[in-house]
C-alpha cells in the first residue's frame, strides 16, 4: 500500500501515454492490413491505380503514413502532457 502512495505522479501520466501510443500502433496497424491485404487479394491484372502505385500500396502505405502523422500530431498536442524529468527531491537538497 505505501508502494502506490509513494509512487510518483509522473508515472500515472507516462502509463496514460503509453496506451495512447499502444492504441495508436494498432489502429496502424488495422489500417495497413485492411488495405494491404483486403485491396491487395486480386490477381494483379485487375489491380487499380492510384499516382502509378497499386491502390492496396498507395492506401495502406502512403495515405496511411498520412493519416498516422495527422493521429500521432493531434495526440500529442492535446492527449500529452509535457512534465519535468528532474528529481524534485534533488532540487531541494
Amino acid at each position: 500500500m505505501e508502494e502506490k502512495e509513494r509512487m510518483d505522479w509522473r508515472f500515472k501520466i507516462a502509463h496514460k501515454e503509453a496506451w495512447i501510443g499502444v492504441i495508436l500502433v494498432i489502429i496502424h496497424f488495422l489500417w495497413w492490413f485492411g488495405f494491404a491485404f483486403g485491396l491487395g487479394k486480386k490477381p494483379v491484372e485487375e489491380y487499380s491505380y492510384v499516382f502509378g502505385l497499386p491502390a492496396w500500396f498507395f492506401y495502406s502505405c502512403v495515405l496511411g503514413f498520412i493519416v498516422m502523422v495527422f493521429l500521432v500530431s493531434i495526440a500529442i498536442k492535446f492527449l500529452f502532457k509535457d512534465i519535468p524529468f528532474d528529481d524534485e527531491e534533488g532540487e531541494k537538497k
